[in-house]
């Protein structure tokens, strides 16, 4: 899955490497987290890409509760044309979520150890994304969105089954393009060779922390004494936890 990541390009950097017109309002930001808004990048009803703010954590648009955001995060590729929350999305709502980093956890007998994954360039790279927009009862509009993940390639393997699927930028305009429904060949494991992992600190399990300092490669964990207390990462600061839809 894909349940933290990180962007701190410069906004000009964004803009050219997606095309937008102009250079957006983006903060750095080191330990994005689920049901936080984020950015993403959208083809708009002029045909225009645009970049908006949504929040993480999909609601289908015949939601009751928008609660259900915060179980929904990811979306498997592999049923996306099955799944009835993700299946208009799919069809008609594509986007991506720049990104120039995202966390996992390498699992040990005792401990976990966080680790960051980023192109080899370290440069902006796209994920697939679905968006939605939901409408209350009352009137109340809110935009969401969920990360598209695949099987894991060789090199995330040994920390999770799943990851983020990262759109190549010569085909950003064939996953953005809504006239387009043939992209299921889009929805593979990226190349291991254009990806790095390194371990990074455990602040990063932590969403209050959210510094630059974040993704410095650090020493691995050595293993802790079985009496030790484990501080597992969190998801969010929320009392419903994410899970893999």
């Amino acid at each position: 899955m894909c349940g933290r990541y990180e962007l701190h390009t410069h906004p000009a950097a964004v803009a050219l490497a997606f095309g937008l017109s102009q250079a957006p309002a983006l903060a750095a930001r080191y330990n994005i987290a689920p049901m936080q808004t984020v950015p993403i990048v959208r083809v708009n009803a002029a045909g225009d890409r645009e970049l908006m703010q949504v929040r993480w954590g999909f609601v289908p648009r015949w939601a009751r509760d928008p609660g259900i955001g915060a179980r929904m995060i990811n979306a498997r590729a592999e049923t996306l044309h099955e799944r009835p929350a993700f299946r208009n999305a799919f069809q008609r709502h594509r986007c991506l979520l720049p990104a120039t980093g995202f966390y996992e956890w390498r699992r040990g007998p005792i401990t976990k150890q966080p680790m960051r994954i980023a192109r080899v360039d370290d440069q902006p790279f796209g994920m697939a994304g679905l968006y939605e927009r939901w409408l209350s009862p009352d009137g109340e509009v809110l935009d969401t969105c969920a990360i598209v993940t695949t099987e894991a390639n060789r090199l995330l393997r040994p920390l999770h089954d799943r990851m983020p699927v990262i759109i190549a930028p010569e085909h950003y305009a064939r996953w953005l393009d809504a006239a387009d429904p043939d992209v299921s060949d889009l929805l593979a494991p990226s190349g291991e060779e254009a990806l790095r992992a390194h371990p990074v600190s455990t602040r990063v399990n932590a969403v209050r922390n959210d510094d630059a300092g974040l993704i410095d490669a650090v020493a691995e964990i050595a293993v802790v004494a079985p009496d030790a207390s484990v501080e597992e990462p969190e998801t969010a600061e929320l009392p419903l936890q994410p899970r893999l839809i």
